[in-house]
C-alpha cells in the first residue's frame, strides 16, 4: 500500500476524462539517470491525452531485508569496492532517492498543463506495481531503468510486470531517442490501443507515429533483425503473441530498441 503521496497541482485546469474514472499515466521508477529518462516520455504521453502522471517508487523491501543481515555487504558498481550495508544506511539511500525523484517529476512536468505526483510505496516492486494498476491505466516501464537496476536481462520483476498487468504496458527504451515512424502490428492483430484507440487514431493522434505497417508472422530472431533495421517508430503487440516469442527467445525484448506498446 501506498505510504505516501505527493500531488502537484497543473498550471490549468484538465479536460475531464471520458467515463467515472481519470486517465493515468503510470511511469514505475528508480532514481538511475536511464530509468528517469523514460518518465520525460510518460510526461508528454499524459500530457498529450490529458491524463494524470502517477510517479511510482518503490521501496524494496527485499533489499531492506538483506540490510538487517550483520554480513550484509554492497558493492560499487564502478569501484568494485564492498561496503558494509546496514539498515541505517539503507534509509538514508532510499530517502535521498526518493527526493531525486521528486526532482526528476518536477522536471518532467515543467511548463505542461499536466495533474501529477509522486506516489511513494514499501513492499516488492511487481506487487506494488500490479496493485496500484487499473485496466484504464497505462504502464511505462523504462527499460534500461529495469535493466540497470534489476540485471542486465529483463529478469523476473520486469517479465512479471509485462506479462501480468491489468493494463497497456509501454516498454522505452532510453538508449535509444525515438524517431517518428510507422505503428507496426501484426497482420489481422490490430490492437486496441490505450484509451480505446484504433491504430488509425493513434497515428492521428501522435507524433511517434508516420503511417502504419502490418508485419507478417514472424519468429522471434527475425522479429529482432528487422526492427535492428527499421529503428524508427514502434511496435504494438498483443500479450498472447509476446509470449509466444519470448518462448522461443526469452530476452528478445532486451534487444529491440523500438518503444514496444503491449496491449492485454
Amino acid at each position: 500500500m501506498p505510504r505516501e503521496t505527493m500531488p502537484h497541482e497543473s498550471k490549468a485546469p484538465l479536460e475531464q476524462a471520458v467515463g467515472t474514472e481519470a486517465l493515468r499515466v503510470l511511469a514505475l521508477l528508480d532514481d538511475s539517470r536511464q530509468g528517469l529518462a523514460a518518465l520525460q516520455a510518460a510526461a508528454a504521453l499524459a500530457e498529450q491525452v490529458r491524463a494524470e502522471l502517477v510517479a511510482l517508487f518503490v521501496e524494496d523491501l527485499d533489499l531492506l531485508h538483506c540490510a538487517a543481515f550483520p554480513f550484509s555487504r554492497e558493492v560499487g558498481a564502478s569501484s568494485g569496492v564492498a561496503r558494509p550495508l546496514s539498515l541505517e544506511l539503507m534509509e538514508s539511500s532510499l530517502t535521498r532517492q526518493v527526493h531525486r525523484v521528486e526532482r526528476a517529476l518536477h522536471q518532467a512536468a515543467a511548463g505542461r498543463e499536466l495533474r501529477h505526483r509522486l506516489q511513494v510505496s514499501r513492499g516488492q516492486v511487481a506487487s506494488e506495481a500490479l496493485a496500484e494498476a487499473s485496466p484504464g491505466d497505462v504502464l511505462v516501464l523504462g527499460k534500461a531503468g529495469l535493466s540497470a537496476r534489476w540485471g542486465s536481462r529483463l529478469g523476473s520483476t520486469s517479465r512479471r510486470l509485462i506479462l501480468e498487468a491489468p493494463c497497456t504496458v509501454i516498454i522505452w527504451d532510453e538508449r535509444h531517442p525515438p524517431e517518428p515512424g510507422p505503428l507496426r502490428y501484426f497482420r489481422g492483430e490490430a490492437p486496441v490501443l490505450p484509451w480505446g484507440e484504433t491504430p488509425e487514431e493513434a497515428v492521428r493522434r501522435h507524433p511517434l507515429f508516420l503511417g502504419r505497417e502490418e508485419l507478417a508472422s514472424m519468429d522471434a530472431p527475425t522479429l529482432e533483425r528487422f526492427l535492428a533495421r527499421a529503428r524508427r517508430g514502434a511496435l504494438a503487440i498483443t500479450r498472447k503473441r509476446l509470449v509466444a516469442l519470448l518462448e522461443q527467445d526469452a530476452d528478445l525484448l532486451a534487444r529491440i530498441p523500438v518503444p514496444i506498446v503491449v496491449v492485454p
